[in-house]
């Protein structure tokens, strides 16, 4: 609980009384490698998770039944399907561990009831859906306008964290890559 403490910390002023009732509208989680977060409570995201330790990857399944990643969380992060979680739909999208993984868990109805409680959080979490727009954006923006060998070299650059932690098969599904090509320009690099 330390780590979201001081997260939040960085974001905003808050007494520290007020963590102690943060805290209770947490529940950890520990999730095994390969495991689904959302596997027991069906198609609909019930839960904001928090990284506390590991990692997850958020994927869908193609046509062809592939996975394609769409998002990465290491420790301090946030992961989730907002509009599944917010309008309690079913989600397109499958969350799972890509290591051995520590996380906070947030219900969207303690969610609120937290906010209502502690008004300050709700600069927080709106600092942080800015931020996780912001780098969907940039993402896009990648997409169209990088080369494949661009938009491989600018991740591993910008996310060290992730290119040394993430296998390399997720990473080419997440920059539209196949593994193949990810090896092949990986390869001309160090030559």
């Amino acid at each position: 609980m330390k780590a979201l403490q001081n997260h939040i910390a960085k974001y905003i002023d808050i007494n520290v009384d007020k963590f102690e009732e943060l805290f209770d509208y947490f529940k950890v989680i520990h999730v095994r490698k390969k495991d689904h977060l959302e596997m027991y409570t069906g198609p609909v995201f019930q839960h904001n998770y928090f990284v506390i330790k590991g990692c997850l990857h958020m994927y869908f399944l193609t046509e062809k039944g592939d996975q394609q990643s769409v998002q990465f969380a290491i420790e301090n992060w946030w992961i989730n399907d907002p509009l599944s979680l917010c309008h309690q739909k079913e989600s397109e999208f499958q969350l799972q561990a890509v290591e051995k993984s520590t996380v906070l868990a947030i219900s969207q109805s303690d969610q609120e009831l937290l906010l209502t409680e502690i008004p300050k959080l709700e600069r927080y979490f709106r600092v942080m859906n800015q931020i996780g727009f912001g780098a969907a954006l940039h993402r896009i923006k990648y997409m169209y306008e990088a080369s494949k060998a661009a938009r491989y070299f600018q991740f591993v650059e910008r996310y060290p964290q992730f290119a040394q932690r993430v296998p390399q098969y997720l990473i080419a599904s997440f920059l539209g890559l196949t593994p193949e090509y990810v090896s092949e320009i990986r390869a001309k690099n160090r030559s």
